[in-house]
C-alpha cells in the first residue's frame, strides 16, 4: 500500500475516534450534574443546617467564575475518552495490525484482554478507598476552621486515584508479557520478591494519603498477590519453554557445552583430482559435446 494510503487510512481512523469521543462528550455534558454528585459521593459534605466545623464535614465550591465551565468541560472531555476508549482504540489497532506477525497480535489480544479487567479492578478499588482518603485527610482540620473545597481539585483527586490504582495492578501482567518475550525469567523474577513486596507497601503508603494501613494495604495486598500470580505464571512458562527447547534459557554469549572426547580416526579414503577441461570432466577423449577448432578447444 502507498504512503498516502495509509495517511488516507490513518486519517479516516482518527475521524471515527474522534467522532465517537465527541459523542460521547456530549452526551456527558447533557448529565454532568449527576457525574458530579457521583464523583463527590466520597465527600462527607454538609447538610442544610450544618456548619463545617474542624473535620466532620466539607462544602464543595467553586473558587473562581470559570470554575464552573472548567471544570464542566474536563468532566464531560474526560468521560468521553474513557468510555469511548473502546472505539478509538479498536480504531488504533485496526490500523497498526496489519503490520504485525501472527504471533505480535497474540500477544496483543492476550495483554488487551487481561489489561481491561485488571485495570477496572483497580479503579473500583481505587473507588471503594475513596471515602475513607477523604474522612482521614478532612479530619486533620483544627476545630474553628472549615473546609470548603473546589470541585475541581475534588475531582483531580479523585481521578488520579483511579489512574494510580487502575496503572499499580497492571504491574504483574507487565511482568507476565515480559517473561513471555524472553525478557525476565520467573526464577529472577521470584528473587526479587523481598524488595517487590517492599516497594509495594511503600509505594501504598506514600499514594494512599490515610494515616491507618487500611488504605495501604488495600492497595498492596492485592498487587503481592497479583506478582506472585506472575511468579508462578513465569515459572511454569520457563519449564514449558525449556521442555521444548533445552537451550532456552541459554544466554546468548554464553558458551554451549562441547563434547571433547578423542575419537578413533577412520581409513583414508582416496579422494580424486577436479578435472577442469572439458573432456576431462566428461571422460572422453574428444570430449563429448565439446567443439574444436585447429586441434585446439574452442572453449573461448
Amino acid at each position: 500500500m502507498p504512503l498516502v494510503e495509509h495517511l488516507r487510512e490513518l486519517r479516516n481512523r482518527l475521524a471515527k475516534g474522534l467522532l465517537a469521543v465527541a459523542a460521547v462528550t456530549i452526551v456527558a455534558l447533557v448529565y454532568s450534574e449527576e457525574l458530579m454528585q457521583f464523583l463527590t459521593k466520597s465527600v462527607p459534605t454538609c447538610g442544610p443546617n450544618v456548619a463545617s466545623n474542624g473535620g466532620n464535614c466539607a462544602i464543595v465550591s467553586f473558587n473562581t467564575l470559570m470554575a464552573p465551565f472548567s471544570t464542566t468541560i474536563q468532566l464531560s472531555l474526560t468521560t468521553g475518552l474513557v468510555v469511548a476508549s473502546p472505539i478509538w482504540l479498536y480504531q488504533l489497532w485496526a490500523f497498526v495490525a496489519p503490520g504485525l506477525h501472527k504471533s505480535e497480535k497474540k500477544y496483543t489480544y492476550a495483554f488487551v484482554g487481561a489489561a481491561v479487567p485488571l485495570f477496572s479492578a483497580g479503579a473500583y478499588l481505587a473507588y471503594l478507598i475513596l471515602p475513607i482518603s477523604v474522612k482521614v485527610l478532612i479530619s486533620l482540620t483544627p476545630e474553628g476552621s472549615a473546609n470548603i473545597l473546589s470541585l475541581g481539585d475534588v475531582l483531580d483527586f479523585t481521578l488520579r486515584m483511579v489512574l494510580v490504582f487502575g496503572l499499580a495492578f497492571e504491574l504483574p501482567l507487565v511482568l507476565v508479557m515480559l517473561n513471555l518475550t524472553g525478557v525476565l525469567t520467573g526464577r529472577r523474577m521470584a528473587g526479587w520478591w523481598r524488595g517487590v513486596i517492599m516497594g509495594v507497601f511503600v509505594f501504598g503508603a506514600v499514594i494512599t494519603p490515610t494515616t491507618d494501613p487500611v488504605g495501604m494495604i488495600a492497595l498492596a495486598g492485592p498487587i503481592t498477590v497479583l506478582y506472585f500470580g506472575a511468579v508462578g505464571f513465569s515459572l511454569l512458562n520457563d519449564r514449558r519453554r525449556k521442555r521444548n527447547n533445552p537451550d532456552a534459557e541459554l544466554d546468548d554469549d554464553e558458551a554451549s557445552v562441547l563434547d571433547l572426547t578423542p575419537q578413533a580416526v577412520g581409513a583414508i579414503e582416496p579422494v580424486g583430482a577436479a578435472r577442469a577441461l572439458p573432456e576431462q570432466a566428461t571422460g572422453e577423449p574428444g570430449g563429448a559435446g565439446v567443439q574444436r577448432a585447429n586441434g585446439y578447444d574452442d572453449i573461448t
